[in-house]
C-alpha cells in the first residue's frame, strides 16, 4: 500500500504577499519624504516660508524618496517584526499559519494600516496561545526602543513660532517621555522637539504595540488574557471595549480604532474561541511575562495620541 506524503504547508500566496510588501514600502516612503520633508523646516520660521514646492516636482525628487527610507525602513521592521514573532512561534508548535501580510494605504500620517498573519488551525493549548500572542509584541518592540534612542538622537531642538496653531501635537507615551528626557533632559518653554522620521516611525510603533496589547478577543492583548484568565477573559474584552469608547470623547483619533473594535466584536464576539487543551495552566515564567507585557501595555499608550498643539514645549 502506496501513501501519499503530506501535503507541504500552506503558508499563503507568496506572490500576493511580496506585491503587498512591496506596495506599503511604496506608501511608507512616500509619508516617509514627507516627514523628513517636515523635519527639515526649522519650526520658528515655519509661518515666514514661501508656498512649498509641487506635489510634482517632490516626487520626481530622488532625495525625496531617499530620505523617506528612515521612516519607511523602520516601520516595516518593527511591523515585520512584529508578525514575525507570531509566524515563528505558531511554527514551533505546529499551527497552520499564513506568513505576513503588510497593509499598505495611502494615510498621510503612517502609510500603512499595519500587517496581519492569519492563523488557520486551533491552537493546542493556553501556552501555544500565550506564547504565540506575546511573541509580536516582544518583537516590535525590541525593535521600537533602540529605534526611538536613534530617533531622537537625530532629532533636534526648535523654537516654537508664535503662531502654533498650524502644528500638531503627538500624545507622549510614558516610555517615549523618559526616553526624550535621557536623551534631551528638560526641553525649556518656548521649545519643542522636531522629531526625525525614524523617531515618528518608533513613536508609531509603540503605539501599535499598545492597541495590539488591549485586552479585548482577537488581539495579542486578548491572547494574553484568555491564556492567563481562561473564560474570565470575556468580561475584561466587554469592559475594555467600554474604555475604547470612552477614549473617543478623550481625543477623535479614537474613533476610527474603536470602530474596528466594535465591528470586530459584532462579527465574532466577545468570547475568544477555545484552546485543544483548556486544562494546561501557565507556568510562573510566563505569568511573570504576562505583567511585564501589562507594563508595555501601559509605557506604550497615551489616551490622546493626535490633536492639535496645545502646549508651550
Amino acid at each position: 500500500m502506496h501513501v501519499a506524503p503530506p501535503a507541504p504547508p500552506d503558508h499563503g500566496r507568496l506572490w500576493v504577499q511580496i506585491t503587498l510588501l512591496i506596495a506599503t514600502l511604496v506608501t511608507t516612503t512616500l509619508v516617509g519624504g514627507c516627514h523628513f520633508y517636515s523635519f527639515a523646516i526649522d519650526l520658528a520660521t515655519i509661518n515666514q516660508l514661501p508656498p512649498e514646492p509641487s506635489t510634482q516636482s517632490l516626487l520626481l525628487a530622488p532625495m525625496f524618496w531617499l530620505s523617506g527610507l528612515w521612516y519607511s525602513l523602520t516601520i516595516l521592521a518593527i511591523l515585520g517584526c512584529h508578525e514575525m514573532g507570531h509566524y515563528l512561534a505558531c511554527l514551533h508548535y505546529g499551527v497552520d499559519v499564513t506568513r505576513p501580510y503588510f497593509l499598505p494605504a495611502p494615510l498621510p500620517l503612517t502609510g500603512t494600516l499595519g500587517a496581519f498573519i492569519r492563523i488557520r488551525s486551533r491552537i493546542p493549548n493556553k501556552i501555544a496561545l500565550f506564547d504565540i500572542g506575546i511573541a509580536g509584541p516582544l518583537a516590535g518592540f525590541v525593535v521600537a526602543v533602540p529605534a526611538l534612542f536613534i530617533g531622537l538622537w537625530m532629532s533636534r531642538i526648535d523654537r516654537l513660532p508664535e503662531d502654533a496653531s498650524n502644528l500638531m501635537e503627538l500624545g507622549e507615551p510614558l516610555f517615549f517621555r523618559v526616553a526624550a528626557w535621557l536623551v534631551w533632559g528638560s526641553v525649556a518653554d518656548g521649545y519643542t522637539i522636531n522629531m526625525h522620521p525614524m523617531a515618528f516611525a518608533a513613536w508609531f510603533g509603540l503605539l501599535a504595540t499598545a492597541l495590539n496589547l488591549f485586552p479585548i478577543a482577537q488581539l495579542d492583548g486578548g491572547h494574553i488574557s484568555y491564556a492567563v484568565f481562561g473564560r474570565r477573559s470575556t468580561m475584561i474584552t466587554i469592559v475594555m471595549i467600554g474604555v475604547a469608547i470612552g477614549l473617543t470623547f478623550v481625543s477623535s483619533s479614537w474613533i476610527a480604532w474603536t470602530v474596528l473594535l466594535v465591528i470586530m466584536i459584532v462579527m465574532m464576539g466577545p468570547t475568544h474561541p477555545p484552546t485543544m487543551d483548556e486544562d494546561e495552566p501557565l507556568d510562573r515564567p510566563r505569568l511573570l511575562l504576562a505583567a511585564v507585557a501589562l507594563v508595555i501595555l501601559v509605557g506604550c499608550f497615551t489616551p490622546a495620541p493626535i490633536g492639535p498643539f496645545l502646549g508651550t514645549t
